[in-house]
């Protein structure tokens, strides 16, 4: 049975302002984690300078660098997203209750995606520029 898309409700300012609180609960994370697991609490550090990272370089509202086209952001935020639930497997953490912080922000990743109205991909413009030639 096929499924209906889902609708795309969710504007790229509100996607801006999930991207910051999103980071900045990682960077919360990490540090109500340290005391407890410290390769979980680096786990956070890494997804939340990531996500911020991303956040700062796109061109929409929030953005410093606009570096990234906002409709390139899908497929970034899906591989930040397995990037994110993969973590407690990579740093050997995924059989402690840690891991539930690391697959609920996956999840949210998954999901903001999905629900995010995102302009359709910029054509390449090539730019011909003008040489001069060779006495």
């Amino acid at each position: 049975m096929a499924m209906k898309p889902l609708p795309r409700m969710i504007s790229p300012r509100a996607h801006a302002i999930f991207d910051y609180v999103a980071a900045g609960l990682m960077f919360a994370s990490a540090a109500w984690l340290w005391p407890r697991n410290k390769r979980a609490s680096v786990a956070a550090l890494i997804c939340a300078g990531t996500e911020l990272g991303v956040g700062m370089l796109t061109d929409y509202p929030g953005g410093v660098g606009r570096v990234i086209h906002f409709g390139a952001r899908r497929e970034i935020d899906l591989g930040l997203a397995a990037m994110m639930a993969t973590m407690p497997d990579f740093l050997g953490f995924d059989d402690e209750p840690e891991k539930k912080v690391f697959l609920a922000q996956g999840l949210a990743f998954t999901v903001l995606s999905e629900l995010t109205d995102f302009p359709a991909e910029p054509e390449s413009v090539e730019r011909s520029r003008t040489r001069p030639r060779a006495a």
